[in-house]
C-alpha cells in the first residue's frame, strides 16, 4: 500500500484531486492501463515507453487523460502490471499467464489474488520451421498483377491521410492465392508482434462454436445453454445460439456497440456482466450490435464444454494450434470466462492464417475444422441487418454493397482499425492493423477496393 500511496501521489494534482463520483472512472481507467499495459508486454515484448505513445493514447475520451495520467509499475518477474488508482484500494492489477495471456483483477483485490488465476500452460507447438501456411517457411510470393500499384495501395496505408485522416497504421499483409504478396509494419511491429484484435474477436468466437458445432457439442440452432437462463419462466432461454452470433438476441444493454467497460476493463466477470440483460426485443427481431451477444455465446460453449480445463484448452487445441497461429493469446477474466468478444491479441501472419481457413470454408491445409457450408451460412444475412453500407452475417461484416470490392467479400472489423478481409472469389486475404485514435475511422472498403485493383 505504501508504494502505491507514493506512486498516487506522482499524479497531476487535477487527477489526484478528482470528486469522489469519479472513483470509479479512475479504477476502470486503471484497469484500461494494466491490461494494455500487461498484454502488449507480455503478449507482444513490446517496451512501456512505445505502449504508452501508441496503443494507450487516443483511447475513449472520457479514460484518455486519466489512462495517459496514471502511474504504472510492471513486475517482469511476476509478469505483472499494478496501476494505483485510488489511497484507500489496492492497485488495478493485471497478471500474464501462459497462452490465456493477461488477465484483471476485480476493483478491491490484491496482488495475493493472482495465485488463484487459471491457467492452461500446455507448450504450444514450434511450427516456425514448417511450410507456410502452417508454419513460416517459403510464405511469399510475387503477386500476379500491377506489383507497383499494390506496393503504393500498401504504402497508402500507412499514410494518415489516405484512406480517412488521422489514422495510425502498424501493419498491412495480403495474401494471393494463399502467399504472402505484400507485407509491411510500422516501426516496432513485424510478423511475430502481436496486437489486441478488438472485435475481430468476435469472428474468432463465431469460428470456435463453428468448430464445437462440428464436433457435435453445440448445435447454433437451439437455445443457447446459457446456465443462469434455465430457470422455469425465463423468456431469454429461447434465445439461440446463432441469434447471439448474428446480433440479433433482442437482449438490452447500456449501450449499442463496443462499450462493456464494466468486462473489459472493470475487473467483473463474464457471468457478473454478461448474463443479465433482459430483453428488449423478441429474439431474433431486431439487430443490436453488442459485445454481450459474443460474451454470451461462448459462454454458453464453456456451459456445454462442462470442463472448465477443457474449455480453457479449446481455442488452442481445436483452432489456434491446427491453423498454425501460435502467437496468438485469447484472454480471460479473473474466473476463466473467455472475453471473446474483443481480448484476443494476434499477429498479422496469424490473422491471415485465420482469414484463410474461412476462404477456404472452413478447410486448412487439408483438413475440416469447420462444418461443410458454415461459411456460406455465416457469410450470408439472415434477419435483421444494420444500417449503413456493410450487412452482418454471423460475426462476419458484408462487404456486398461497397464499390470495387466483389459481392462474397466479407470482413472482421475491430476497434483502433483492426480488419481481416476475406475475399474467396479472388483468393485474397487482407490484414490491416492500427492502433487509430477513437474517431478515426480507416476506410477498409476503399483500402480493399484498391488492392484488388492492382491484383489479377
Amino acid at each position: 500500500m505504501l508504494l502505491s500511496l507514493l506512486l498516487l501521489a506522482a499524479l497531476p494534482a487535477s487527477a489526484r484531486q478528482a470528486p469522489a463520483d469519479d472513483a470509479h472512472a479512475r479504477a476502470v481507467a486503471a484497469g484500461y492501463k494494466a491490461l494494455t499495459l500487461c498484454s502488449a508486454h507480455f503478449n507482444a515484448g513490446r517496451g512501456r515507453a512505445a505502449v504508452e505513445a501508441l496503443e494507450l493514447r487516443g483511447v475513449y475520451p472520457e479514460y484518455d487523460a486519466l489512462v495517459r495520467a496514471l502511474p504504472a509499475r510492471i513486475d517482469p518477474q511476476g509478469r505483472t502490471v499494478a496501476v494505483p488508482f485510488d489511497p484507500a484500494l489496492p492497485p488495478r492489477i493485471a497478471a500474464w499467464r501462459p497462452n490465456l495471456g493477461c488477465a484483471q483483477l476485480p476493483i478491491g483485490a490484491d496482488a495475493a489474488a493472482v495465485a488463484a488465476l487459471p491457467r492452461f500452460d500446455a507448450q504450444a507447438p514450434d511450427l516456425d520451421g514448417r511450410p507456410w501456411p502452417l508454419g513460416e517457411r517459403d510464405a511469399t510470393a510475387v503477386a500476379a498483377g500491377d506489383a507497383q500499384a499494390l506496393e503504393r495501395a500498401v504504402a497508402a496505408a500507412f499514410d494518415p491521410a489516405r484512406f480517412g485522416e488521422g489514422h495510425a497504421t502498424t501493419a498491412v499483409l495480403v495474401l494471393q492465392h494463399g502467399k504472402i504478396v505484400a507485407e509491411r509494419y510500422r516501426d516496432g511491429f513485424g510478423p511475430h508482434v502481436a496486437q489486441r484484435t478488438w472485435s475481430v474477436a468476435k469472428s474468432i468466437a463465431g469460428t470456435l462454436v463453428g468448430v464445437a458445432a462440428a464436433d457435435g457439442l453445440l448445435d447454433p440452432d437451439a437455445p443457447a445453454p446459457v446456465p443462469e437462463w434455465q430457470r422455469p419462466g425465463d423468456p431469454r432461454a429461447a434465445i439461440t445460439t446463432d441469434q447471439l452470433l448474428r446480433m440479433a438476441s433482442g437482449l438490452h444493454s447500456d449501450t449499442a456497440g463496443n462499450r462493456t467497460d464494466a468486462l473489459y476493463f472493470g475487473g467483473a466477470t463474464v457471468a457478473e456482466a454478461a448474463t443479465g440483460w433482459p430483453l428488449r426485443a423478441p429474439p431474433g427481431s431486431a439487430f443490436r450490435y453488442a459485445n454481450n451477444d459474443i460474451v454470451l455465446a461462448i459462454h454458453a460453449l464453456r456451459a456445454a464444454t462442462g470442463d472448465d480445463a477443457r474449455a480453457l484448452s479449446r481455442p488452442y487445441t481445436d483452432l489456434f494450434w491446427p491453423l498454425g497461429m501460435t502467437r496468438t493469446h485469447a484472454e480471460t477474466d479473473w474466473q476463466g470466462g473467455f472475453v471473446l468478444s474483443s481480448q484476443v491479441w494476434s499477429t498479422a501472419r496469424d490473422l491471415a492464417r485465420f482469414g484463410l481457413l474461412h476462404q477456404h470454408d472452413g478447410v486448412f491445409a487439408g483438413r475440416r475444422l469447420l462444418p461443410e457450408g458454415w461459411v456460406q451460412d455465416a457469410t450470408t444475412a439472415s434477419g435483421p441487418q444494420p444500417d449503413g453500407e456493410f450487412g452482418y452475417g454471423a460475426t462476419w461484416w458484408l462487404l456486398q454493397r461497397s464499390a470495387g470490392v466483389p459481392a462474397d467479400a466479407f470482413a472482421a472489423f475491430g476497434n483502433r482499425g483492426q480488419y481481416v478481409v476475406v475475399v474467396p472469389s479472388r483468393e485474397v486475404v487482407i490484414v490491416r492493423r492500427g492502433e487509430d485514435p477513437a474517431g478515426h475511422r480507416f476506410d477498409i472498403a476503399g483500402f480493399a477496393a484498391q488492392v484488388l485493383a492492382a491484383l489479377d
